[in-house]
C-alpha cells in the first residue's frame, strides 16, 4: 500500500502548474509594465511596486486596467522583429557575396529564399533577373 495516494498526487501537480502560471503571470506583467513607451518612470515605479508588495492584487488590477494594451504591445513587439528580420533577409540577399558564386548556386539560394517566404515575388524576379544579366 502506497503512503502517497493517487488522488494526493494529482493534485500536487495540479498546484505546481497553477504556480507556474502564477509565475508566468507575473514575470508577462513585470514585463509589460517596462515595455510599454506610453508609461512615464513614475507609471512604471508604482505599478513595480504595486505588484511587488501585493502582488495577487496588483497583477489582478494591472490586468483588468491594462490588459487589453497588453496584447496590443506583444502584437506591435512582434510585428517590429519580424520586419527587421525581413529588412536583414533583403539586405543580406540584395549584397553581393565575397566569394563570387556560380550562377546555378544563386538561383538555387534564391529560389530558397522565395520559397521560404523570406522575399517576394517580385523581389525574387528582380534578382533573378540580376543574376542571369551578369
Amino acid at each position: 500500500m502506497s503512503d502517497y495516494p493517487l488522488l494526493d498526487a494529482f493534485f500536487t501537480i495540479m498546484w505546481f502548474f497553477l504556480w507556474m502560471m502564477w509565475f508566468m503571470l507575473l514575470f508577462r506583467v513585470v514585463v509589460d509594465i517596462f515595455r510599454d513607451d506610453g508609461l512615464g518612470g513614475w507609471g512604471k515605479a508604482g505599478w513595480t511596486f504595486f505588484v511587488c508588495v501585493l502582488p495577487y492584487l496588483g497583477v489582478f488590477v494591472y490586468l483588468i486596467a491594462r490588459g487589453k494594451g497588453m496584447g496590443v504591445r506583444a502584437m506591435r513587439q512582434t510585428q517590429a522583429r519580424e520586419q527587421e528580420f525581413r529588412s536583414y533577409v533583403r539586405q543580406a540577399a540584395a549584397e553581393e557575396p565575397a566569394a563570387p558564386l556560380n550562377r546555378a548556386d544563386e538561383l538555387a539560394k534564391l529560389a530558397g529564399l522565395h520559397d521560404h517566404g523570406d522575399i517576394t515575388d517580385a523581389e525574387y524576379e528582380k534578382a533573378k533577373t540580376r543574376v542571369l544579366a551578369a
